[in-house]
């Protein structure tokens, strides 16, 4: 072999060795690199608990109602209040002994005191309205729960359906290639006068109808992206790509299990429950005006004749004093009696509405429980479907290469594939949101947000 003979061997070798490793190095590039922009269900869930606007006005309102819970309980404390005054008198006053004029006080007075007011019994007022107070935060706590809830169930709908929304696209353009290369058969058979004109015309238009499918579902795909850009609060535009459920979780549910935690974890019965509370102490309040009040008044002043109020050559410049001080209003024309008659009427209307919200409640677990169970089933069934569809699909299309069938067998055959396509991803990401909507009937709360 000469020298050119054997460089040119080396080079073709060293060529076909690299190029299939050149392929996959690249293949792991293109794999690799949308990998860090590929958006998971729990990173999904993390962005939406962190970002939402709704869960976002829940803690605002939690932490308000902690501010109001520390209100009510500075008034437990004694306020203090100070005040200062000027007075300048046109005439000096003066009293009269024996027949003489004896001045009281000089023309120009400053006045200053510090009051310090203690409550010893408001008739359990102030107590109760701190009771108040802290139902207040149960509440907010448990509609901040609420928020996290709702949002965490909009999340995993508006996810699996963009990945539905995908699945329909991929069937879409899988359709089109498949009546793109029947329509080249077609057209060889044509020309080759094995078929007639009109089993051309079917194949074209079938391929037209299928691309129209094809945009329809792309767009479709494109809204449902934007959909959950929306709940994320990410830019609407935002080309965001969806990690894909590798397998379905294997659940299993006891319809009396279920009942019984959503009895006890609904927000929605935990808030009525808390806000019936929140009514008795509302009689309570109300009942407080029965009773007289009582405070402690302690009072330091000082009054002259100087900015300072340091110096007054008619009476001591400052004096402190202790009061004791009942204050009672025990009559109101039946006041008292109709705001007691009011909030028990109200108590009682709250205990009939937790009731009905009981019920309903049931009723929306169960029609999650049946539906989940349906969308599991239908699984299975799809599955066997799709296999079904899949085989006969191949079966008639090589047929048709051999003409031994037509092609209306094979536009019938794509369309029944298709549908089936649709079929067993409409049962797989349905039965992941009826998942998530059977868990928001329960009342499960995220697990990884569940301790902020």
């Amino acid at each position: 072999m000469s020298r050119y003979a054997f460089i040119a061997v080396t080079i073709l070798a060293f060529f076909f060795a690299w190029a299939p490793l050149a392929r996959a190095l690249d293949n792991s590039k293109l794999e690799a690199q949308p990998r860090e922009n590929i958006l998971s269900l729990e990173g999904a869930l993390d962005s939406a608990l962190t970002n939402n606007t709704v869960i976002k006005e829940a803690t605002q309102r939690y932490l308000a109602a902690q501010e109001e819970k520390k209100s009510a309980r500075a008034d437990f404390l004694p306020k203090l209040s100070a005040s200062y005054s000027y007075t300048n008198l046109q005439d000096q006053p003066f009293s009269m002994f024996n027949g003489m004029k004896i001045p009281m006080s000089s023309e120009e007075l400053y006045k200053w005191n510090l009051t310090a007011i203690q409550p010893l019994f408001t008739g359990f007022a102030l107590i109760t309205r701190y009771e108040m107070a802290r139902y207040g935060v149960d509440l907010s706590k448990t509609y901040q729960t609420l928020a996290m809830m709702d949002v965490t169930k909009q999340v995993r709908e508006a996810y699996f359906t963009a990945l539905l929304a995908e699945k329909f696209f991929g069937v879409a353009e899988e359709a089109v290639r498949n009546l793109e290369s029947h329509a080249r058969d077609a057209e060889r058979f044509y020309k080759e006068g094995m078929i007639a004109y009109n089993d051309l015309l079917k194949s074209k238009v079938a391929l037209a109808n299928a691309v129209q499918n094809r945009d329809r579902a792309k767009a479709n795909a494109d809204m449902a992206v934007s959909s959950l850009n929306t709940v994320l609060r990410f830019d609407i535009n935002r080309a965001t790509r969806l990690e894909d459920i590798h397998d379905v979780p294997e659940l299993s549910f006891d319809i009396a299990t279920l009942l019984q935690e959503a009895t006890s974890n609904r927000p929605e019965l935990q808030a009525l429950r808390i806000a019936l509370k929140n009514m008795e102490s509302a009689v309570k309040l109300a009942q407080s005006a029965y009773y007289p009040s009582v405070f402690l008044v302690g009072n330091y002043e000082r009054t002259g004749d100087n900015p300072e109020a340091s110096n007054n050559e008619y009476t001591n410049d400052h004096n402190a004093s202790v009061t004791l001080q009942a204050q009672w209003q025990f009559f109101e024309w039946g006041k008292t009696r109709a705001e007691v008659s009011r909030y028990s009427h109200e108590k009682l209307a709250l205990m009939e509405k937790i009731t009905a919200v009981e019920d309903g409640i049931r009723m929306e677990v169960k029609n999650a429980f049946l539906d989940t169970n349906v969308s599991k089933k239908n699984i299975a069934t799809a599955r066997e479907s799709l296999d079904q569809a899949q085989e006969n699909y191949r079966l008639t299309n090589l047929q048709y290469q051999q003409q031994i069938t037509t092609s209306t067998e094979v536009l019938d055959a794509r369309t029944y594939l298709s549908q089936a396509q649709m079929n067993y991803y409409g049962a797989l990401y349905g039965y992941m949101i009826s998942t998530a909507r059977l868990d928001r009937a329960v009342g499960k709360t995220p697990a990884h947000h569940a301790a902020k």
